[in-house]
């Protein structure tokens, strides 16, 4: 199943958002009663400028994924408010606020706004503008919460996911089993697209199969092998060999015949429970050329995995070729060793090539130290399906995305706080990402609108915002400027188009690939520098200076 095409549509319309439940009152009440103050005051049309970052990395790493954008971006195309939604906003607000600002909100639109962002599944960092909003500042306050909404789960779990695919390594396949352990429907969905930017490789997710196009992945439950108590209950025997050539009558009789030779063959194996054989020989008849067995209902060792070759063994002679077994509980990297030593014993007994290669996949509430314990245990496992963990983001609960405002008509305005890392970069910046000689990311640095850019081979002092010690000349090899703008407004400026949903998977994983591994490991991660021009560092104190008032001692 391929992934879809999620940008805008050939006839230049862009759809709504995924969820319809994102509409201009998905939002906080004070952004309408602000609005409002601002209309009353006739400031709603001033021209501002908002920055929207994160002040830490989650998870206790040193890197995000940037994910969300498109999402806000369909939200934007179509933001309108409906006549039923300016009634009750009119009952939330005081019975004083004036009919001629109902009447505004019947024409807001985001016509005249400006969003300007970095692509989605890049690598970001905190601090660096993800997304730069211009726009009537009481429009662009209604986008606030929204957009907030929009990007910080969605860039969690992202982040999660790329966590997870950078431990279990590129060569396992990743599945996203999280959809019932999520938080509601559409935790689910959104849990399901951005895991997959973050590079898993398919979900058990069906509703985000259709709608994303993302591949889908599921057998069966232990409900499905408890369900069955004999090889009676199997009416229909029969099975057409793969080619077509001929039936086989009665495939239970061969899966029997198997389950006998293995154990004559191998001496260790008593009896198997005959009810999971009815189940596996069921699905088996079911799907034959997707048979995955859960073999972990009753004994993993002494009935699972000789059930399932039997059934396995028995596909094969018509023609068939098993996928393997899931382990959902038990020791995973002792079962999955002997699961596949058991599987090359029966490659080289019974002469089949490839059985010793069937693909052992691994549940059972699985995280970040699961996988990397296995990893250091030894295991066989070649998939990982992992939910509740991963979805729910177990780890941290929230991004802590901020919106913050950094000019208004021209003038640039900073947050003050005495805690610095909540003290906000002014003023319309431009950020650049420098690369060195060995082709890693070196530094962000972000720079006044109108200040020149770094240029390839030239040396450019590169400063951290508040400490003054933190300082450093770099001579980058390469010049990455990370603003697009993806909404033009009333402007005529160049847009970049919504890429597919393959497409920001793609460049997140190579994004990943990019970075030095010091700053990607699990513990004591390097932190990436963020900084700014040595312009902008004295603007930025002389700002603070200038509003932060003067204390008296008495």
């Amino acid at each position: 199943m391929e992934a879809k095409e999620n940008g805008p549509p050939s006839n230049g319309a862009i759809h709504g958002p995924t969820n319809p439940m994102v509409t201009p009152l998905l939002n906080d009440l004070y952004q309408f009663t602000m609005a409002y103050a601002y209309w009353k005051a006739g400031k709603h049309q001033e021209r501002a400028v908002f920055d929207l970052y994160f002040r830490k990395n989650p998870f206790g790493g040193e890197y995000t994924v940037y994910a969300g954008l498109e999402e806000c971006i369909r939200f934007i195309a179509n933001f309108k408010l409906a006549e039923d939604e300016i009634r009750f906003v009119r009952e939330c607000l005081s019975p004083s606020c004036e009919d001629g600002f109902f009447d505004y909100l019947r024409e807001v639109d985001c016509s005249d706004v400006e969003v300007y962002a970095i692509p989605e599944g890049t690598v970001v960092f905190p601090k660096v503008p993800l997304m730069r909003v211009e726009g009537p500042i009481a429009v662009v306050q209604l986008l606030e919460t929204p957009f907030v909404n929009l990007i910080n789960y969605a860039s969690l779990v992202s982040t999660n996911a790329a966590r997870h695919r950078n431990v279990a390594g590129k060569s396992k396949t990743l599945l996203e089993f999280g959809l019932r352990r999520a938080q509601g429907p559409d935790g689910g969905v959104g849990a399901s697209k951005y895991c997959y930017i973050g590079g898993f490789d398919a979900t058990s997710n069906v509703a985000a199969g259709k709608l994303f196009g993302i591949p889908l992945r599921g057998t069966h439950s232990h409900a499905f092998v408890s369900s069955y108590m004999s090889l009676d209950e199997i009416t229909d025997k029969s099975l057409r060999r793969k080619d077509g050539s001929s039936m086989c009558d009665d495939f239970v009789s061969l899966v029997q015949t198997w389950l006998s030779k293995i154990q004559l063959s191998n001496g260790v194996f008593g009896e198997t429970n005959h009810s999971e054989l009815a189940a596996f020989t069921s699905y088996a008849l079911a799907f034959p050329d997707g048979f995955l067995a859960l073999v972990d209902t009753y004994d993993v060792m002494r009935s699972g995995i000789p059930n399932f070759c039997a059934v396995a063994l028995a596909l094969g002679d018509l023609g068939y070729k098993a996928v393997g077994i899931r382990l959902d509980s038990g020791d995973l990297a002792y079962l999955s060793c002997e699961a596949r030593k058991f599987f090359c014993y029966i490659e080289k007994e019974f002469g089949v090539p490839g059985f010793g290669k069937l693909t052992i996949t691994a549940s059972n509430d699985l995280n970040e130290e699961t996988l990397d314990a296995l990893n250091k245990q030894g295991h066989e496992v070649d998939a990982f399906g992992i939910g509740t963990n991963l979805v729910t983001c177990y780890a941290q609960a929230a991004l802590g995305v901020v919106f913050k405002l950094v000019e208004i008509n021209n003038q640039p305005r900073i947050k003050l706080s005495e805690d610095v890392s909540k003290v906000s970069i002014p003023c319309k910046k431009r950020c650049y990402r420098l690369y060195g000689k060995e082709g890693y990311p070196l530094v962000d640095i972000m720079t006044g609108e109108n200040e020149p850019s770094p240029k390839v081979g030239e040396r450019i002092l590169c400063r951290h915002p508040f400490q003054e010690s933190k300082r450093a000349y770099v001579v980058p090899q390469r010049v990455e400027e990370l603003l697009r703008c993806y909404w033009p407004g009333s402007s005529d400026k160049n847009t970049d188009t919504l890429p597919p949903l393959r497409n920001i998977r793609e460049r997140c994983i190579k994004q990943l690939e990019q970075m030095r591994p010091d700053h990607m490991r699990r513990l004591n991660p390097t932190p990436y520098k963020v900084s700014v021009s040595g312009k902008l560092y004295d603007f930025i104190h002389f700002l603070w200076l200038n509003e932060a008032p003067v204390g008296e001692l008495q």
